[in-house]
């Protein structure tokens, strides 16, 4: 008897397990049919993309476009939803505005790590209806300081209830600005040297013509290639200088006392010698005899 109660319980339990699976997967499956019609009768579409984004000043203008397939559907309201996703690269390093013809759109933004979200404050002026699209205008620039990196950007709308309608990704390259060429360092000539077979009252060197060299070639050392005379020491040349400075002394030392000797002559003609200054003269005869 008490075999049979249990057996009885056992089989009442398993129809009960049967019942709820069943209302569940009718309960899913509708769900499932609802939300699927939802998701296939919009269709989202980013336009103005380029090839690839480049750093710096340059700011591109991107379009993101959800219209209605169905037609039996009525009107809705549609609320813009970007995602941004960067690698390589940091969010700071990126600037993205909403617009409208009417100015700046006001945004939500949240980010957590390398991803930002940017949601519209507002719902979209404009209205989907079968037949019609709505559109939402965003200006992406990326930093100067950008070198290389890659961005994904998700266009999501959704309608009045925060149901997602639609959404479109799509993934672009950045990369940095290429350096102009006024830019690029300028290589300066070297100091062209004098050769050591010219005399030192050669041309200056600004008279003779500029020889090339490569680029990688050693800088010249400190006095090569010049005449000993403008090596800085004490050459032929300076002893020349000085020897003849000399000899011009001397010259004008023997002028000088000839022209004095040729003076001196003259004046000292009517003198005596020197060697006869010690003899006195005869005082004159006090007795001379008287004339007769």
């Amino acid at each position: 008897m008490e075999t049979t109660e249990r057996r009885a319980a056992v089989v009442t339990v398993w129809r009960k397990a049967l019942q709820v699976g069943v209302v569940l997967a009718c309960l899913s499956g509708v769900e499932l049919a609802t939300a699927a019609p939802a998701q296939a009768a919009f269709a989202t579409e980013l336009s103005g993309l380029p090839a690839q984004f480049t750093a710096g000043d340059q700011v591109r203008t991107l379009s993101a476009v959800v219209s209605r397939t169905d037609r039996r559907g009525g009107c809705v309201k549609v609320r813009w939803s970007m995602v941004l996703r960067v690698q390589g690269i940091r969010l700071d390093q990126v600037k993205m505005d909403r617009v409208e013809e009417t100015g700046d759109f006001p945004l939500e933004i949240r980010t957590d790590g390398d991803v930002a979200r940017l949601t519209d404050r507002q719902l979209d002026p404009g209205t989907l209806c079968p037949g019609r699209t709505v559109t939402a205008r965003y200006r992406v620039a990326f930093a100067e300081d950008v070198t290389r990196g890659r961005v994904t950007l998700a266009a999501e709308a959704y309608d009045v209830n925060l149901r997602l309608l639609s959404r479109q990704t799509a993934t672009r390259s950045v990369v940095g600005l290429a350096p102009s060429p006024s830019a690029r360092p300028t290589e300066t000539p070297p100091e062209p040297t004098d050769p050591a077979s010219e005399p030192a009252d050669a041309s200056t060197p600004d008279d003779e013509p500029v020889v090339e060299q490569p680029v990688d070639a050693a800088p010249p050392a400190a006095g090569a290639g010049r005449p000993v005379a403008q090596t800085g020491g004490f050459g032929v040349v300076q002893a020349a200088f000085l020897l003849g400075a000399l000899l011009l002394s001397l010259g004008l030392g023997l002028l000088l006392r000839l022209r004095h000797l040729t003076r001196a002559a003259p004046a000292g003609a009517g003198e005596q010698p020197a060697d006869r200054l010690w003899e006195r003269p005869n005082p004159p005869d006090r007795w001379r005899p008287l004339r007769r």
